[in-house]
């Protein structure tokens, strides 16, 4: 599994930022039912993926933070996952 430049690979995710070993975002929705159905069928993706987020949830708003620990950072994983989650809040 090859690490990338979290830097690199959020130029190309729309709203993403990337850390030393991270890359990041703030999902908002309209309400809670929206922001958690968004969770749920995230869930269901990463786990199909064996490849989980670190998230967390306040009413509408879901901050998402991708990394796969195994590897020490962002890999390809970490890519597929932002874009299921930009698929699934569009």
């Amino acid at each position: 599994m090859t690490v990338m430049n979290p830097k690199d690979v959020a130029k190309d995710l729309d709203g993403w930022t990337g850390g030393d070993d991270f890359i990041t975002k703030v999902f908002k929705f309209d309400d809670f039912v929206e922001a958690f159905s968004f969770m749920t069928h995230i869930a269901i993706i990463a786990e199909k993926m064996d490849h989980h987020p670190e998230w967390f949830n306040v009413y509408n708003r879901v901050d998402v933070t991708l990394t796969t620990h195994d590897a020490g950072g962002v890999t390809e994983k970490d890519v597929a996952l932002a874009k299921a989650m930009e698929k699934a809040a569009s």
